[in-house]
């Protein structure tokens, strides 16, 4: 199926069940997260993705925060904080009720090879996540990586056993690519979904990137991209 196709059969309802809403911009405000949940209570997306400081914010106000998915991120965006750090990150943010959670994997370890150091923090994660109903999806900067590294991050992100590997933070110069999709649903075999990340602003790009195996896709252009979309319903 080509993207035209793909276009006319999807309903505003699936395609925004892909979309992880995000804002994580260090200029953003508390005004632009409730604009924010008001967008992703209107168009149903997957979750809606926040710093630590207004996920909690925002989960601490049980009225705003009703009826959606809210994420956040640990270690982000460099990766490179303690497994402890990363831990006690988790744990608060999991207290207060968060549903997801994208953990940045320590890249600077993988690096140099140490695998199990890298399995270990995605495993304490995950058991302490898991153990409260919420997801894992680990970011494994694809613009840092070779190919191989990309398969063996995948591998690593299956042994820890997170939910989803995903390609990049978007603040390291890379983003998410058709290649590297297509690439990371090969190497995960159906163990673990893929999110793609990083520079995805348009609609085009959206279905082509949900073409090429992605389950979840991680954007700050969530409204840009429906908004896209019903305006080109309206011309068929």
């Amino acid at each position: 199926m080509n993207v035209e196709e793909y276009l006319r059969s999807i309903s505003l309802e699936k395609l925004s069940s892909y979309i992880d809403h995000t804002l994580l911009k260090p200029n953003t405000t508390f005004n632009d997260v409730v604009k924010a949940v008001e967008y992703t209570r209107k168009y149903g997306f997957a979750c809606l993705v926040l710093s630590p400081y207004h996920a909690l914010r925002l989960l601490r106000d049980r009225e705003l925060s009703r009826n959606i998915r809210v994420c956040s991120v640990i270690g982000f965006p460099m990766g490179y904080v303690s497994t402890r750090t990363k831990f006690e990150e988790a744990r608060e943010l999991i207290d207060n009720g968060v549903s997801e959670i994208d953990m940045v994997m320590n890249i600077q370890a993988f690096k140099e090879g140490l695998y199990d150091k890298v399995v270990d923090e995605i495993s304490k994660i995950v058991e302490l996540a898991h153990k409260n109903n919420v997801a894992v999806k680990v970011i494994i900067e694809t613009g840092l990586l070779s190919d191989e590294e990309k398969i063996k991050a995948t591998e690593l992100v299956v042994e820890g056993g997170a939910d989803y590997v995903k390609t990049c933070t978007g603040y390291l110069g890379g983003r998410a690519t058709i290649h590297d999709v297509i690439l990371l649903k090969k190497a995960s075999r159906g163990r673990v979904k893929v999110k793609a990340s990083g520079g995805i602003r348009h609609l085009y790009d959206a279905i082509a990137l949900i073409l090429a195996g992605a389950d979840r896709l991680g954007t700050s252009s969530g409204v840009q991209i429906v908004e896209e979309y019903l305006k080109l319903k309206e011309k068929t």
